[in-house]
């Protein structure tokens, strides 16, 4: 699971998809300048929604074609920004989108979803200070987010303040028991720690939760086959890469937040040649869709 807050999370926040259109009038009106801008401003609504409708089948050009119209047509309308924002962060043009936010951010400063918008653009261009800054922000305002306190806890973990990052995962789960990235996170950083045993009771929890979460499986087969135990952490890192093969790439690993110390004994268990076999076979199966937001 890649660890930011996803596009349709945020547009489901917000609740794009279900703004209320104006009802067309079946008289004719007499001309007037107002009338047309109202016009306008309707049909950029519509742009909106068409444009969320592209964007959860993936279909993002499309879906910024309209965003664009969209804010033209309806220059003060919050919404027709922050998605043009949220679009150009799922393409990742990072400048882009955060402008557009900051114009939506400076039409509706009490919205906390373009606050956690822009914290989620700051982790990506590694701006953890900032990122920090509008994710409080957001929090102070909508306290009981938990992908926001998710992608908080996320950003104390790049820089290291572990006890902050916990703190965070912590108010995730508890404000919902079944949100497993962040009992996976608890873990990874438990590991980074040389907490090996706190690190596998919070894997296991994860994978209690989703028996196909493929992450914590490949994190405990990793770290059980370190501790000796080779037959039980092999057959877990099968099932793990079979799941989803993404996860036999390092790279991937660096960017789901994995540290130093449990991606050096990745790469080590990367060339186990049963491993290694099963990774050439998950190759010739489909990539995995990715999971719905947690």
């Amino acid at each position: 699971m890649l660890k930011r807050i996803p596009l349709v999370s945020i547009v489901v926040l917000l609740g794009l998809s279900s703004i209320a259109l104006p009802v067309r009038g079946q008289a004719l009106l007499p001309y007037s300048p107002q009338l047309d801008a109202k016009q306008l401003e309707q049909q950029g609504l519509g742009l909106i929604q068409e444009a969320v409708g592209l964007a959860r089948f993936q279909q993002y050009e499309p879906a910024l074609q309209r965003a664009n119209l969209a804010t033209q047509l309806a220059p003060k309308t919050y919404q027709s920004w922050f998605l043009l924002g949220s679009l150009y962060l799922e393409t990742e043009k990072l400048d882009k989108g955060i402008e557009a936010l900051e114009k939506a951010r400076s039409l509706a400063p009490k919205e906390a979803e373009i606050l956690f918008a822009l914290g989620s653009a700051k982790f990506q261009k590694e701006d953890y200070r900032g990122a920090i800054a509008y994710l409080e922000e957001g929090l102070k305002i909508k306290p009981d987010v938990p992908t926001a306190l998710f992608d908080l806890g996320n950003t104390y973990y790049k820089l290291k303040q572990y006890d902050q990052a916990i703190a965070q995962y912590d108010k995730v789960v508890a404000k919902d028991a079944k949100f497993w990235p962040a009992i996976n996170n608890i873990g990874l950083i438990k590991y980074e720690q040389g907490d090996v045993n706190a690190a596998i009771e919070n894997w296991q929890k994860a994978i209690a939760l989703d028996d196909k979460a493929a992450e914590p499986l490949l994190a405990m087969g990793v770290a059980l086959y370190t501790k000796g135990d080779r037959e039980q952490g092999v057959a877990m890192g099968e099932t793990a890469i079979l799941l989803d093969n993404r996860y036999a790439d390092i790279e991937f690993l660096k960017e789901n937040l994995w540290g130093d110390r449990l991606l050096g004994e990745t790469k080590k268990f990367l060339e186990i040649p049963k491993i290694k076999n099963t990774i050439v076979s998950s190759q010739q199966q489909p990539t995995p869709t990715p999971a719905p937001p947690q």
